[in-house]
């Protein structure tokens, strides 16, 4: 997978979107604390998690490219079910 598929892939498992109750190793029991523990995990990094926000959404500095990389199909779900999507500059959550 590149990071052009992500957004389908995200798409084909929206039945996932903000199901946190199904991650079964959670990093945290909070989502969005969970989605950026694993992301920092797979892509680590020295930059703020955050890089924007815009309304209600924020933006996460890690790159698609680089998580798609290293992400397994069952942590990619995960973040998903924390409520990580693709937005128009990237990943993102809303707030």
């Amino acid at each position: 997978m590149d990071a052009d598929d992500l957004p389908a892939f995200f798409e084909k498992h929206d039945d996932e979107f903000l199901k946190f109750d199904r991650v079964e190793n959670k990093l945290s029991q909070r989502p969005d604390l969970h989605a950026f523990l694993l992301l920092d995990k797979l892509v680590p990094g020295v930059r703020d998690m955050v890089s924007g926000t815009e309304h209600d959404e924020i933006h996460l500095s890690v790159e698609p490219s680089e998580l798609v990389e290293v992400a397994t199909e069952e942590q990619l779900i995960d973040l998903h079910r924390c409520g990580v999507r693709c937005g128009e500059y990237g990943l993102c959550m809303f707030a």
